[in-house]
């Protein structure tokens, strides 16, 4: 059975993104579809996949990751406005089957994020 699953890691603090909020969105043209809403545990990661089950399906999402709320409660002194205020990652799954695992390596500065496992 097919998921989508997620976790964020803090690399300037080099510690997992606890309490981080995220939001999950099929990308539908103009109007974004909102799926789910979570939030990340003191590992990093959600306690449930994103997606699993009947509701995971071929197309393009996009996840929005709510990281300037996350530094300024680490008590990262941000920029006005912060550089980094929500990062959204666009992706697409081709196989509902399959485990989509969508990693965000995050600073208040930098971001990465690849297909992993």
């Amino acid at each position: 059975m097919g998921r989508l699953t997620t976790h964020v890691l803090d690399t300037a603090h080099g510690c997992p993104g606890a309490g981080i909020r995220l939001k999950l969105y099929a990308d539908e043209g103009d109007t974004p579809v909102l799926l789910s809403e979570a939030e990340t545990n003191a590992d990093g990661r959600c306690d449930e996949p994103l997606l699993s089950g009947e509701r995971m399906k071929k197309g393009r999402y996009v996840i929005a990751f709510e990281v300037g709320d996350y530094f300024r409660r680490r008590g990262v002194q941000l920029p006005d406005p912060a550089f980094l205020e929500t990062v959204r990652v666009a992706f697409g799954i081709a196989d509902p089957a399959a485990h989509y695992h969508v990693p965000l390596l995050v600073s208040p500065f930098a971001y990465s994020t690849y297909r992993g496992s």
